[in-house]
């Protein structure tokens, strides 16, 4: 048993995983199991893992049809046979000592999850040189090579989640600023695997980590915050606007909202509900209508009346507290015409 599985989907990514693979060969942990979930990938990247297999044992290589990230997340699972589980996307790459850290401080405090972030640098790096035209393959983060003191690490250990967790924008008078887990990215968090083993993630949606984070933190997890920038992201250099694309992010959005809602008004106490609220639905309801304006035809239009709608019948938008959310409460009913 291994003491760490960490579960890498790959689909079309053979331009970047060597880079990902390599960081976790690269580890000052040794205790760990790669479970490489080669999910139908048409390109090289199943050769690619076969190679590191042949190298280092410690990479698990599950081969599956395709079926998107969540799947491939839940087909990896099966196999993690580690205490803790960790998710790497397999076009990022993580700080040679994130294990080591992850592991010392769960270890430590008893924590369920340990919440780390990633490198706020590194990705508009990324963007400023692709739009010069320069590039961005070869770079590589200056705190790739930071080392740090395991007895030195600032934390925050709490066993209220909800006080800390929030997908509000970064408030810089915000006392707790420096201890709140911004957004809810499955990858910038160690998890104990028993936590989250019951608890798959949404096929076929985008954006499946925030309904998943939402059932997570209904379980009272024990948490031990440090703030490190130990998980270097990736961006996508698409830029897509396009109206189907933009339809498809707001229908995972509001599937994703109902999925946690129902979950929230099954199994939460009030606390729980309210926290829930104020700090991450009501946002994601936002998220979700600012892409109606990208919809430039009827049938579009059409589909997302609809999927408010259905948001509105099912209680999603009960109970707004704040002045914003009770306009926007307006602004969506007048929207729908009230289905």
């Amino acid at each position: 048993m291994p003491a760490i599985s960490i579960i890498i989907p790959v689909y079309n990514v053979e331009k970047y995983l060597r880079r990902c693979l390599d960081s976790v060969l690269g580890q000052t942990f040794a205790d760990w199991q790669a479970i490489c979930v080669n999910d139908g990938s048409p390109d090289g990247s199943a050769a690619i893992l076969a190679e590191y297999a042949a190298r280092d044992s410690r990479f698990v290589i599950v081969n599956k049809e395709n079926g998107g990230l969540s799947d491939a997340r839940n087909a990896g699972l099966p196999h993690a046979t580690g205490q803790y589980v960790m998710y790497l996307d397999s076009d990022d790459f993580i700080h040679p000592q994130t294990m080591e850290i992850a592991h010392f401080l769960a270890s430590r405090d008893d924590a369920d999850i340990v919440s780390f972030t990633y490198d706020r640098i590194y990705r508009p790096q990324l963007m400023i040189r692709h739009k010069l035209g320069l590039d961005t393959d070869g770079v590589v983060p200056r705190r790739m090579h930071k080392k740090y003191n395991l007895a030195r690490i600032p934390t925050l250990i709490t066993d209220d989640v909800y006080a800390y967790a929030t997908e509000r924008a970064h408030n810089a008078f915000n006392p707790k600023r420096k201890w709140l887990i911004k957004h809810c990215q499955v990858w910038k968090n160690m998890y104990r695997r028993e936590l989250i083993a019951d608890t798959p993630f949404i096929k076929g949606i985008l954006f499946e980590d925030f309904p998943w984070w939402s059932a997570v933190m209904l379980k009272n997890p024990r948490v031990t915050i440090a703030p490190l920038p130990l998980y270097f992201y990736v961006p996508n250099f698409g830029g897509i606007v396009l109206s189907a694309k933009q339809l498809r992010i707001m229908q995972s959005l509001c599937a994703g909202l109902q999925n946690a809602y129902e979950i929230y008004r099954r199994q939460a106490d009030p606390y729980q509900m309210r926290q829930w609220s104020e700090n991450f639905k009501w946002y994601f309801i936002k998220w979700a209508f600012r892409k109606v304006r990208w919809l430039d035809n009827r049938d579009d239009v059409a589909v997302a009346r609809k999927c408010f709608c259905d948001l509105k019948k099912a209680g999603v938008m009960d109970n707004p507290t704040r002045s914003w959310e009770k306009k926007m409460r307006c602004e969506i009913c007048q929207f729908i015409k009230e289905c």
